[in-house]
Formats: C-alpha cells, sequence, structure tokens
C-alpha cells in the first residue's frame, strides 16, 4: 500500500503554506492514497531545540516517515532557505531516515528570487538524511495563494498547475 507521509515546516497553522498543504491533501484523497501529516510546529518546542531524540512526539513523528514510500516536505522561505523550525526536525531524524523514498519539496517564497532554496539549501540536506530519488520540487510564490478567512486559501491557476504537475511527478515515482 502506498503510504505518504507530509512534513509541514510553517511556524503556525495561519500561513499560506497551508493553502497548498490543502491541495496535496485533497490531491491525495481522490487518488484514494493514505498519507499522514506531520505539522513540526505541534511538536514539543523544547524537544526541537534540545534535540532531545528520546522524545515520544518526536518518535511518533519519525515512525510515520518510517513506514512512508514517499516525502512530501512543504516550507516557507526564511533568509533564502527552508524554516527553521523544519531544520530542528530534520535533524532528528535517523541519519538514513530518507534512505529508499521518494522526497517531493514544495516550498513557498515571497519572490522569485529565492528559487533556487530547493536545489541549494533544502536537497543537500536530504540527500545527506539518505534520499536518493527527490522529485523536482515546486517552488511557489506568496501572492499565488489568496488567504480567503478561516484559514482557507484560493491557489491561481498557474500554481494549481505547477502543484499538480509536480504532485502527479511524485506520485508516478511512488
Amino acid at each position: 500500500m502506498t503510504n505518504v507521509s507530509i512534513i509541514v515546516g510553517a511556524p503556525n497553522e495561519y500561513s499560506r503554506l497551508n493553502g497548498i498543504l490543502d491541495f496535496v491533501t485533497n490531491m491525495l484523497k481522490e487518488k484514494g492514497i493514505y498519507y499522514e501529516t506531520i505539522n513540526v510546529h505541534n511538536l514539543p518546542a523544547e524537544d526541537l531545540i534540545k534535540a532531545n531524540f528520546d522524545s515520544g512526539a518526536i518518535i511518533k513523528a519519525n515512525e510515520v516517515i518510517k513506514k512512508s514510500t514517499g516525502v512530501i516536505i512543504l516550507s516557507p522561505v526564511y533568509k533564502a532557505s527552508y524554516s527553521g523550525i523544519l531544520k530542528t526536525y530534520l535533524d532528528l531524524l535517523p541519519q538514513k531516515g530518507l534512505k529508499d523514498k521518494v522526497i517531493l519539496p514544495l516550498i513557498l517564497g515571497g519572490s522569485f528570487g529565492h528559487l533556487l532554496t530547493i536545489q541549494y539549501a533544502l536537497n543537500p540536506v536530504l540527500s545527506v538524511l539518505g534520499a536518493t530519488t527527490i522529485s523536482n520540487g515546486v517552488y511557489t510564490i506568496d501572492q499565488h495563494i489568496e488567504r480567503t478567512g478561516e484559514n482557507k486559501f484560493i491557489i491561481n491557476e498557474d500554481a494549481q498547475q505547477r502543484l499538480n504537475q509536480g504532485i502527479e511527478a511524485f506520485l508516478r515515482l511512488i
């Protein structure tokens, strides 16, 4: 059975990144693919900051990754890189925790000036964690995601098309 885990590196539940998360989960549901979501901001902050590998919550999150065929990683761009909260969680994955997984990075940034965040910031860390199959990531600028209230979002057609293509390519690999 195909199993996908989704790691969300947003600092809170109000991020525009949730528009992308909704898009991804709706697509997975339509295709009948089982998924589990790890919202890193919901993990115990002290365990993340102090690198508590023995934390029950961290162990449970790592088990979600371990049993997955594919991993989708969502992050906003901060200071030309993926979020620090995502980094704190990635640091707590086992050394080869992404070995034999298909990875899809989905990044949200303020401008196309940070388009290379995936290739130059995130992918090297994913490779160190054992990832050898990293699907072409999708970079979306936040202007393409309109906040409509109550944590609901509308993604413009161009961004939807690119996300759809990226997710479809990822699903063919898993």
